[in-house]
């Protein structure tokens, strides 16, 4: 696999111009990596990618996968940021997602990680069932005292095919609650504003100058180039998705091909991703770029939809840019597909 990812890197060189500003390793299981495995990745990037002098590099991992011998591991690596997978620090919340670590190895890992990295970011997940607006409180109140300083928090969604599913289905578990999840929504950001966090994007909250630069490349439009079985790259002219196959996907690139499939963005296609991420950002979406990027008439139909928003108080205008309120931040995929636009014509 890993001889795969770099013969990718090898065969995609050309489709990101300029420097590398982040690398993140993530999706699937990227902590198994040994040493030498990371060393080979970023050799073959060294030489065929431009890395900008200090580029933010991530990797993911769960409580249960970082000993101490893989964070020191880690950490001589040119890996300067952690993503773990924390989800809860209580047990029953655990167990309800099928995790494979506790809640005591949740604070130890955290613990012993700040010992190598700084820049350590964690997921929490609220809206769960039974979860109480008290132990929600209490899960964020345990992620401050760790003095963690960037936390990714989502509500609680129920994939099909699982057991939480099942458990929901049979009576065993309450299900998912909306209002629950909009007030544990509402408790996440004050308590994160008190803790002098800032909210870049919705789910997203860092201490100055501790937003992910990957997230904010992300949000903002910026292209990327996705490696590895189901990766997806953006060029912005063009989405591509990898085969989610990996055998498959190992086969093709070991005979020189890229198991890949290509979307061209129509204009409307654009704009409705330019409206749908900068409206859950701090930076919202700029009605001059709308004029210059799609044309007068995309900015006036922004302008006309976000009216009755306007006035319930969930959008806001501040000089060229339309932003989300406070009170429209758990409706804001809502707000953004009024914007939407199927057809200007």
């Amino acid at each position: 696999m890993v001889d795969a990812l770099c013969q990718e890197l090898i065969l995609r060189k050309d489709e990101i111009p300029g420097s590398l500003q982040t690398i993140y390793f993530g999706g699937g299981t990227p902590s198994l990596l040994e040493a030498e495995e990371l060393a080979q990745i970023f050799k073959t990037i060294d030489a065929h990618f431009e890395v900008s002098a200090n580029p933010e590099i991530t990797l993911e991992a769960n409580p249960d996968d970082l000993t101490g011998a893989k964070l020191k591991m880690l950490a001589a690596s040119r890996t300067n940021r952690l993503s773990i997978g924390v989800q809860s620090f209580f047990e029953e919340d655990l167990k309800l997602m099928n995790r494979a670590h506790n809640a005591t190895e949740a604070v130890q890992c955290l613990e012993l990680a700040k010992q190598y990295f700084d820049n350590i970011s964690i997921d929490l997940i609220y809206g769960m069932p039974d979860m109480s607006d008290a132990r929600w409180q209490k899960n964020l109140d345990k992620a401050l005292a760790l003095e963690i300083p960037h936390i990714s928090s989502y509500a609680l969604t129920v994939e099909p095919n699982t057991a939480l599913q099942k458990f929901i289905e049979k009576g065993v578990v309450k299900p998912v609650d909306d209002a629950v999840a909009q007030r544990h929504f509402e408790i996440l950001i004050e308590r994160m504003q008190k803790a002098g966090f800032e909210n870049y994007e919705f789910s997203n909250f860092g201490k100055p100058g501790y937003y992910s630069q990957n997230n904010t490349a992300y949000w903002t439009g910026k292209s990327y180039l996705g490696i590895g079985p189901s990766a997806h790259s953006y060029d912005g002219a063009t989405r591509s998705w990898n085969i989610n196959n990996n055998p498959k996907y190992i086969k093709a690139i070991q005979s020189g091909e890229l198991p890949i499939e290509r979307e061209t963005l129509s204009m409307t296609d654009k704009y409705n991703e330019y409206v749908m991420t900068g409206l859950r950002t701090i930076w919202g979406i700029s009605l001059i770029k709308i004029e210059e990027s799609f044309g007068l008439k995309y900015k006036e139909y922004a302008l006309q939809q976000a009216q009755k928003h306007i006035q319930a108080h969930l959008l806001f205008v501040d000089q060229d840019r339309i932003l989300v309120t406070q009170k429209g931040k758990f409706l804001s995929d809502g707000l953004a597909s009024d914007l939407f636009l199927i057809n200007l014509s």
